[in-house]
């Protein structure tokens, strides 16, 4: 494996696949039937379950435990304890695992510390979710989220600055001087 690191307390079971660059730290374990990035890296305590795809870049702290049906794509951010589902209505005595539900993190979007995220929603590219949001539906790209549940609190640029949009509906990034236009309620980069 090309410039992998594995802790030795760590679990990578035969049939996960992991990229170049990728770091795998404590007490962590990674089943067969994951898909692993590149420069990925997965703090302590992680569990990443069968099924599970990670785009590149993607940095997991500690403690969180991803669920078959999980995607994170690339330069994606999961903050400490967040919490993922997989089914709607589970019930120890019910067997679920033909109903699990996906949930998709978009590229470079950022999860707090302590967020509950529902299964079943999308969260939008480089949206943020505030720590100890409880997520129960779709989360649009470049918004922030907070509370529980969570709504949308205001947008933000690809770099973390909140956006402030004139009357016309465009905002610029005060980091990066990329333009976003809203139209609708929705956000996007205006990559004219």
């Amino acid at each position: 494996m090309e410039d992998i690191f594995i802790h030795p307390s760590a679990i990578v079971d035969e049939g996960a696949v992991i990229g170049a660059g990728t770091k795998i730290w404590h007490f962590t374990h990674v089943m067969s039937g994951a898909i692993l990035g590149q420069q990925c890296n997965l703090g302590q305590n992680v569990f990443i379950a069968n099924g599970v795809i990670l785009g590149n870049n993607v940095k997991i702290q500690n403690n969180v435990s991803l669920y078959t049906g999980v995607i994170c794509e690339d330069d994606v951010f999961l903050g400490p304890s967040a919490v993922f589902t997989n089914v709607i209505n589970p019930r120890s005595a019910v067997n679920r695992k033909a109903e699990y539900k996906q949930t998709i993190i978009g590229k470079g979007a950022s999860i707090g510390a302590n967020t509950t995220l529902v299964c079943g929603n999308k969260i939008g590219k480089y949206a943020f979710i505030g720590a100890g949001a409880v997520v129960t539906k779709e989360v649009p790209d470049f918004a922030l989220v907070i509370g529980n549940p969570a709504k949308v609190k205001y947008f933000m640029s690809r770099m973390g600055h909140k956006l402030v949009f004139s009357a016309e509906g465009h905002a610029v990034c005060p980091e990066s001087g990329e333009k976003y236009v809203m139209e609708n309620g929705m956000v996007t980069l205006n990559e004219l």
